[in-house]
Parts: C-alpha cells; structure tokens; sequence
C-alpha cells in the first residue's frame, strides 16, 4: 500500500482493534458507529483516475504499486469528504449495494465535486474467487482501468462467481475494456498487485471490519449493503459547514 492511501486510511479514523473478517452482510447495525472526528482531510500525493476534474499524471518513476493504488480512487482531489469502500467483488451483498447505490453516489456526489470514493480490497476466504478478481481490478487499475473493470466484475458476479478458475473469463473482461493485455498479463502471472491487497486487507482488520460490504464516511462506520451512505455523506458535508 501507498504511503498516501496509507495516511488517508490513519487520517479517516481507520484504526482499531484486530477482528476476524467473518461475511459479507446486507444488514449490520449493531456494527454501525459513530467515531471521534479526523483531524483533517488528507490529501494524498495521488490522485483519482480520468472521470475526476484535476488529476496528476503518471510519472516515469511510478512503480506499479503506485498506479493501482492511485487508480482506484475516484473523485476530484478537493472533494471535502472521503468515503472508504471496503468490499468483496464475489460477496453477493456487496453486488447489492453496488446495483442499487454506486451509480447514484457518483453522480450526486462524486461528479458533483462533494466526495472521494477509495476501494479498499477484502477478498474474504469464503469466496475462493474474491482474490483473483481483486488482483485482476488492480492489474487494470495499473492502467487507470480499476472503475471499468469494477463495474464489470460485479455486473457479471454470476459468470465467474463459481467457476473452478475464473482467469480465462477475467481475461475476456479485461481485453473488451482496452487494457494493454500483454501488461496486465504480467501483471496477474507476477501478482505484482497482491502485497497491495495484502495491505488492504490487513489495514480494514486493523479498522475493526469483519463484514463487507463496510464503509468508513467522515467519522461514521457503516456495515452492510442496506445502508445510505448518501446520507452520510449529506451529514459529513453538513459537520464541515459548521
């Protein structure tokens, strides 16, 4: 993990007590909380992917790690408020909100100027399919790929949910979305992004995550896919006006 996403990570509060990551829930309540407010809004060194209003380019000194990491934030870099997504591409609650919710978040908040929306990858053990897919966003993500290769990947949960080895069909996905295919070849053959998702994993642990899909907004925790985060983030832009 970047040392940016790192620090947007520690600056929103996520730091907690370690907890076993458990399931993927549609409701969560009891988990709900309400923490002691960030210091301030970080401002990573990187920045989001090409739907964003001001971005930095890539440097020639960028190593992989470096890209994937920037190319799953998605958001203009002074939105006021950042919602942290930690998610399972195979959980089938995750697929839920994102159905019914993402769509809407981006475009009246992200679009809008209003919020950054980071991914935080939790492939949980119970879904033998939940890394591979992590690993085959975040190889795209190299590419500034990540957001079309999320939506697809939920999308199509039911093609590759439970298949034996899903590569050959992230493969196909991955080609129809103008990916450099020998680089994001390599990229999954080396796991060049795994240590990232590693990291991902570890840090949402560390964060007290023990189901997805989970949401850290401003200084509230979210679990479950029943969840307005829209709302949240209403309450957030709110606690900053004040």
């Amino acid at each position: 993990m970047s040392s940016a996403f790192r620090h947007l990570l520690v600056a929103s509060g996520i730091a907690a007590a370690i907890v076993s990551v458990a399931a993927c829930t549609r409701s969560g309540a009891a988990a709900d909380k309400t923490g002691t407010p960030a210091a301030a809004t970080p401002t990573p060194a990187t920045t989001g992917n090409a739907a964003t209003t001001k971005t930095t380019g890539a440097t020639p000194h960028d190593s992989i790690s470096d890209l994937a990491d920037r190319g799953r934030i998605l958001g203009d870099s002074t939105a006021p408020v950042w919602v942290i997504m930690a998610s399972d591409f195979q959980c089938p609650f995750c697929k839920e909100w994102e159905t019914a919710n993402y769509a809407k978040i981006v475009k009246d908040y992200v679009k809008t100027g209003k919020a950054r929306l980071a991914f935080l990858n939790m492939p949980l053990s119970m879904h033998p399919n939940a890394l591979p897919a992590s690993e085959a966003a975040m190889c795209a993500s190299v590419q500034n790929k990540f957001w079309p290769m999320h939506d697809t990947l939920f999308a199509s949960q039911s093609q590759w949910e439970t298949l034996p080895d899903p590569r050959a069909k992230f493969d196909s996905m991955t080609k129809a979305l103008g990916v450099d295919m020998p680089a994001w070849r390599s990229c999954m053959a080396q796991h060049a992004t795994l240590a990232l998702i590693d990291a991902d994993r570890d840090r949402a642990r560390q964060a007290g995550v023990n189901s997805t899909p989970t949401f850290f907004v401003g200084n509230q925790t979210l679990t479950g896919a029943d969840k307005d985060v829209g709302a949240a983030i209403d309450a957030a832009l709110k606690a900053r006006s004040k």
